[in-house]
């Protein structure tokens, strides 16, 4: 419980000026002239961190939602009081979003840490918005609630439903295949995202909500609620008047709920949900605050007995909406309950064991499949070690080709983004459908900043010869919501030194999912040769792409900054 003569509301973090009583009278005095009476003033204060923006379309419903938060946070005797912080629009970064999830990180916690308030609900969901938030309330370790913004609906189109973003893939790989015109991809653009909210299948953000709630961080049934259906709002309420509640009690924190069972449970329901390949950085930095080690060893024996349970886009057929209806997470949760740590803290105060005393009242298994029938009998996400990647690579089996595991290749390398753009259509490119596509200098330390360039296009020659899928090969990442035998995050990158930077075209590598390996297969003279020729990567200049350069972290340590993880 919280400690009554402990100082709340707005006699916390006072402005220091060397005289507590003036401090507190003129803070009192500037929010009076905002119209609050001092009834209001003495209440415990909810922050609540916004990020909505207009370079941000998955937050467009923020407003609605913050309204709603304030509603139960007055309701439940609570004083609500909004802020901003950085805005994380995936789409509309460069040179890529994740490079600023760590700034948007810093400005969470600090504001968080910094200004009056007992307890914060933060709202978001874009990709990186919804880690950002995490991670910055795990170091400042007030009372939090995660209030994800929800999944945009697919919505028909020609006799079929369409939704972000998978199926932006698919029709984009037929255009470049030539079999659909440019009248065509110009109708499909327009009808493929047209509601607010965030990627309607299991992409990056769907599988960060599904996340926080396995994690106990947001309200029981909360992640896969479309952002436009009233229960979003009902939800966002919810989250108001429990934020009041852990206010006056002083908890669960996010150190009491953040724990090695917890984030199990959280690899467990990853795998289960076929989710993003980007969660298992995200979910590593967040451990990371907690000062929670994660082991890609361990996420190997996990995935080899946690089936992929849901069929959903772009592992199977559904999307986040039929999810909502078919049960929800609680559902999953429900068919995992032998293998979770039942006794892990959650954000409504309850223990995770308590909520798994009954079943749910219904779930459609065309969505979501028994443990004795899954979509697959293994997780979705394997990791790869060998010399090509020391420290591990990963590879999201549940949306590659199966026949593509098992073989060696040609590497054909391109140097960098621009060397792909240049090259990958080119009527002369030397390449055969068996060949493994490699890019380099895409990864955390690379000018590029890790960005979601993995899932490397086809060749153009190959893809207008029927070729759906070859062997992809990067230290970049992948979207979540794409597909194909893609193996990504290989660690170090090639900015770092590591191996990846010495391979070229010709080399054979050889890829063996079943062994977890990916090894190129050249001798190590010849590799030291290679090395000392590889020139150091160029430094930014100034600011905050500075700061990045010298302080991220590879992709096995969540490409945090290494000054902000937990000693």
């Amino acid at each position: 419980m919280a400690d009554a003569k402990k100082p709340h509301g707005l006699r916390r973090n006072l402005t220091n000026y060397g005289d507590r009583d003036f401090a507190i009278y003129l803070r009192r005095s500037f929010a009076r002239s905002m119209g609050y009476s001092l009834e209001m003033l003495d209440r415990r204060i909810v922050g609540i961190a916004q990020s909505g923006s207009g370079f941000n379309n998955c937050h467009r419903t923020m407003p609605e939602l913050v309204e709603a938060v304030k509603r139960g946070v007055l309701a439940a005797g609570g004083l609500p009081v909004d802020f901003p912080t950085i805005s994380l629009g995936e789409i509309f970064l460069s040179p890529t979003s994740l490079m600023f999830r760590n700034l948007m990180a810093m400005d969470v916690e600090e504001m968080v840490r910094a200004q009056p308030m007992d307890a914060v609900v933060l709202i978001g969901g874009c990709d990186k918005t919804v880690p950002a938030q995490l991670m910055g309330a795990a170091s400042a370790d007030l009372p939090a609630i995660q209030l994800v913004t929800g999944p945009m609906l697919a919505m028909p189109w020609h006799g079929e439903r369409l939704g972000a973003c998978t199926d932006c893939r698919r029709f984009w790989g037929k255009y470049r295949a030539g079999s659909i015109s440019s009248d065509e991809i110009n109708e499909i653009e327009g009808n493929l995202a047209t509601t607010a909210g965030t990627c309607a299948v299991m992409g990056t953000a769907s599988t960060m909500a599904c996340i926080v709630e396995a994690l106990g961080m947001a309200l029981p049934d909360s992640a896969a609620i479309p952002a436009v259906h009233a229960d979003r709002l009902r939800m966002a309420e919810a989250s108001g008047a429990r934020a009041v509640a852990m206010a006056a009690a002083g908890g669960p924190r996010p150190s009491e709920i953040i724990t090695p069972e917890s984030i199990e449970n959280a690899l467990r329901v990853l795998l289960a949900i076929g989710g993003s390949t980007n969660a298992i950085i995200h979910l590593t930095a967040i451990a990371g605050r907690c000062g929670v080690p994660i082991s890609l060893e361990r996420l190997n024996r996990l995935s080899d007995e946690t089936p992929v349970l849901l069929d959903l886009k772009p592992t199977g057929e559904h999307y986040l909406q039929d999810l909502h209806a078919a049960g929800g997470l609680r559902a999953v949760l429900w068919e995992l309950r032998n293998v979770l740590n039942l006794d892990c803290m959650t954000v409504s105060g309850e223990r995770l064991g308590a909520r798994l005393q009954a079943p749910p009242a219904f779930v459609d298994r065309n969505v979501v499949r028994t443990r004795d029938n899954p979509i697959s009998p293994e997780g979705g996400l394997v990791a790869l070690f060998g010399n090509l990647a020391p420290r591990g690579a990963i590879l999201k089996r549940s949306a590659a080709d199966s026949s593509l595991f098992e073989r060696d290749g040609r590497a054909v390398v391109f140097d960098s983004l621009e060397d792909l753009s240049a090259r990958i259509d080119t009527p002369d490119l030397d390449v055969t459908r068996d060949d493994f596509l490699v890019l380099k200098n895409a990864g955390p330390r690379s000018a590029s900043g890790m960005p979601e360039a993995g899932y490397l296009p086809i060749p153009k020659k190959l893809a207008q010869a029927g070729v759906k899928d070859m062997v992809r090969i990067s230290d970049a990442r992948m979207s979540g919501t794409a597909f194909g035998t893609v193996v990504l995050h290989v660690t170090p990158d090639a900015a770092s030194g590591g191996t990846l930077a010495l391979v070229k075209s010709g080399d054979r590598i050889r890829l063996s999912v079943r062994r977890r390996s990916i090894e190129l297969l050249v001798d190590d003279a010849e590799l030291a040769r290679r090395r000392a020729s590889v020139p150091p990567p160029p430094e930014p200049a100034r600011g905050y792409a500075r700061l990045y350069a010298e302080h991220v972290t590879q992709a096995d340590l969540g490409c945090d900054f290494d000054f902000l993880r937990a000693q």
